[in-house]
């Protein structure tokens, strides 16, 4: 069994150890020692990385034997010796994150339970933000509610120390939630606020959090999922925010406070125009399909259009019904773009199965499509404008 340093001094960066074991699993090697500083992946928190006598340490891996198991590179893992002493070094910025983090985490979670009732099930600690489970869903007054308190507690820079206990005595104890395992339990205490039961590391004194910010939050599985973010990674998504408030601010010529209301009349003005460019698009599609529908050939199965037009699947569509709006008349639109879109109409007085004839395209140049026999189309059509529009017209005079 490892000796885990982490336990008692989550703040050691460095230590000394004895390879016990080095062996090859899954093109990669697993290096155990007597004694080791790195935290393995457990209880929602990440492992640690850093090096072992210079080795890159690439993941850390709780073992079912109660041992702590050190995954390094093929490669470089003879650089290592078995019953060689080795000096292994903690990646610092990243353990001390995980450290602000899942302190947030312990403070966060009492807050909601203290004021709310409302009980964390499960704790997530991602690569840029945090998430707790609620049991149960609250308003967002009260989650506000739980956030200021939390911080309240960050600010009174209170004591978090580090106690042991078995689990008779910590059945005694007022414990925030019951611990899943039995035997020597390892506790972690922010003074007069939280005792839980938990093998993260965490950091000595709440003001080491420096502050707790709730991001988001949603429903998830019947209760509320909550996403935070503690210390560094708060400023750095107020980093982001404050920048893209300013880009957002100097583009619309407005203060942060009216940024919604102007993004609001864009999405409005937006709107209108889309409406306007709608409008004038069936207005022109009007007028070339009388262009069209004038030079159509007179076939057993009717006029017929048959063109290849620069547009794109919407102004195929609407030109293709204007064309077929007229009785008598057909159309087998190709757009001259590559791999064609194909459409094809007809007037309801004629006995044309638009859809069969954009299966005869797809069966012969690919892509998918399909439609009614009023109207269908195609896409990813490989042939050239002319094959295909030969192709779609066999089909329809038979």
């Amino acid at each position: 069994m490892t000796d885990r340093l982490y336990y008692t001094d989550p703040y050691l960066r460095e230590f000394d150890g004895s390879v016990e074991q080095i062996e090859e699993r899954d093109g990669r090697a697993v290096v155990t020692l007597d004694r080791t500083a790195f935290y393995p992946t457990s209880g929602g928190q990440p492992f640690d990385t850093g090096t072992l006598g210079g080795v890159r340490v690439l993941e850390v891996v709780d073992e079912d034997d109660g041992r702590v198991a050190h995954v390094v590179d093929v490669a470089s893992a003879s650089r290592l010796q078995r019953g060689a002493s080795v000096h292994g070094s903690i990646d610092w910025a990243r353990r001390f994150d995980h450290m602000q983090q899942h302190t947030g985490q312990h403070v966060l979670s009492a807050a909601f339970a203290k004021l709310f009732q409302a009980r964390t099930v499960s704790f997530h600690l991602g690569a840029e933000a945090s998430t707790i489970d609620l049991a149960r869903e609250l308003p967002a007054r009260d989650i506000a509610a739980a956030e200021s308190e939390a911080n309240r507690i960050v600010w009174e820079d209170r004591p978090v120390a580090i106690r042991f206990a078995d689990s008779e005595e910590a059945a005694r104890m007022p414990l925030r939630k019951e611990p899943k395992r039995q035997g020597r339990l390892r506790l972690i205490d922010v003074e007069d606020f939280d005792l839980s039961a938990c093998g993260g590391t965490h950091v000595s004194r709440t003001g080491a959090i420096g502050i707790i910010a709730v991001g988001s939050w949603e429903r998830f599985k019947g209760g509320q999922r909550i996403e935070f973010l503690c210390g560094g990674r708060a400023l750095a998504r107020f980093r982001s925010l404050r920048d893209a408030a300013a880009a957002s601010m100097q583009l619309l010529s407005v203060g942060a406070a009216d940024i919604p209301g102007a993004v609001e009349r864009l999405q409005a003005d937006v709107k209108e125009q889309r409406r306007a460019v709608l409008a004038a698009r069936t207005e022109l599609a009007r007028y070339r399909a009388e262009e069209l529908a004038a030079a159509a050939e007179a076939t057993p199965r009717g006029r017929l259009v048959a063109r290849s037009v620069d547009a794109d699947a919407n102004e195929l569509k609407s030109l293709a019904a204007a064309i077929a709006g007229k009785a008598g008349h057909a159309a087998i639109l190709v757009s001259t773009a590559t791999p064609a879109l194909a459409v094809v109409a007809r007037a309801p007085d004629l006995a044309i199965d638009s859809n069969a004839v954009i299966k005869t395209l797809t069966a012969r140049f690919g892509g998918k499509g399909g439609g009614r026999p009023e109207m269908a189309q195609g896409g990813g059509l490989s042939g050239t404008t002319d094959e295909i529009l030969s192709a779609a017209r066999a089909a329809v005079l038979g």
